[in-house]
């Protein structure tokens, strides 16, 4: 009886250190794989796209030229990309009308919502099917809420880019039928990015606007014109949609005061009323729910623009006043057209005097994504 307890008690021994062994082998996996899976999409709050309830089709984006792939590419405009030094740094080294060194944030979003890599222009690209079905770009550089801010520019206005909107929708039906293309729709997410036109390009640049109304006025007739715009939107078919804000434009190098080259503040202020009232506004949308089952997301890219602006060390940035490609208002768009660029790029924040290199951009898209694809999920 005794050997039989002693073997036993070898036994449970045994089998306790066995299953001691197996837990730590367990956790010893998951601690390797958790770092893995943080960065699997789904992880900080943002379900992954085609999983469950969140799933997404495509990603559809509106607005200017912070987001425009090339829709202005065949316009007669000043508000053109699609030549050096714009895209030195895009696969290829192509000038494809984006405005920046490379990557804008409709690609950015598309790719880190697990969609395509590119997001292309609806306008003047050879669109493949696959392109349509996972989602397209109608925004033009020189766009902007306010129906005034687009002439100068011969821009898409907002309106415009809801009409290419309408026709993307006749199209899809048309290659494969109403219920497919309703379940793109359905499924799809969409951005709006506009404003900065309004307010740098229009309201600070042409008098019309300032006899017409003061700057508490205006901004109240563009959060209007903004709501007006994101509602149809959404009896378009358009139940997720991320509302970014107007950037700290003060800070654009373009729009710095002279001489101090500090950030204009009249322009911030200007945005920042602008983001203080939308974000009301797109709370009221998600209240009122005039279609049901939408979702409403007000995107901050204004701190998290201005947080690389006031602390440049901690992004790997050195140059915060003057962009890559020069600093006025003639360093930008047609204006630069095979004009050389600065040799470190990596070192800016702004590409020309108006838009954040492709390094700035892929951070603050990151940054916007962790805070808020939550809400639109």
């Amino acid at each position: 009886m005794i050997n039989e307890s002693r073997e036993s008690i070898v036994q449970s021994t045994t089998m306790g250190s066995l299953r001691r062994g197996l837990l730590a082998s367990l956790a010893l996996l998951f601690v390797n794989l958790l770092p893995m899976a943080l960065l699997l999409p789904g992880a900080h709050g943002a379900p992954a796209a085609g999983t469950g309830k969140s799933k997404i089709s495509a990603v559809f984006v509106f607005g200017d030229s912070i987001v425009d792939p090339g829709n202005n590419n065949n316009r007669l405009t000043e508000a053109r990309a699609d030549f050096p030094p714009y895209g030195e740094d895009f696969p290829g080294g192509v000038a494809t009308g984006r405005f920046s060194n490379g990557k804008v944030p409709g690609d950015m979003l598309a790719s880190r919502l697990g969609i395509k890599e590119l997001l292309p222009p609806y306008i003047g690209s050879d669109l493949q099917l696959s392109d349509l079905l996972t989602g397209v770009v109608f925004a033009s550089g020189g766009s902007g809420y306010d129906p005034l801010t687009s002439i100068p520019a011969t821009a898409i206005s907002s309106t415009g880019q809801l009409e290419l909107f309408l026709d993307y929708k006749e199209k899809l039906k048309a290659l494969v039928g109403e219920e497919e293309m309703a379940r793109v729709i359905s499924e799809g997410i969409y951005f709006t990015v506009m404003g900065a036109n309004d307010l740098a390009n229009n309201y600070f640049t042409i008098p019309l606007r300032r006899h017409q109304y003061d700057l508490p006025s205006y901004v109240e007739f563009l959060v209007s014109s903004a709501v007006n715009f994101t509602m149809k939107l959404n009896e378009m078919g358009a139940t997720r949609i991320g509302f970014i804000g107007i950037p700290p434009i003060g800070c654009c190098p373009s729009q710095r005061e002279l001489g101090s080259r500090e950030c204009e503040p009249m322009r911030n202020q200007a945005a920042q009323l602008f983001n203080s009232e939308i974000t009301k506004e797109i709370n009221r949308l998600n209240a009122e729910q005039s279609v049901p089952g939408s979702k409403f997301a007000y995107i901050d890219i204004y701190y998290n623009l201005l947080d690389l602006i006031q602390q440049p060390g901690l992004y790997g940035f050195k140059e915060v006043t003057e962009g890559c490609c020069g600093s006025t208002v003639l360093n930008a768009a047609i204006f630069i057209k095979n004009h050389p660029a600065c040799p470190n790029v990596y070192d800016y924040i702004f590409w020309d005097s108006f838009h954040p290199t492709e390094k700035a951009y892929s951070i603050v898209v990151d940054k916007l994504i962790q805070q808020n694809m939550q809400y639109l999920m």
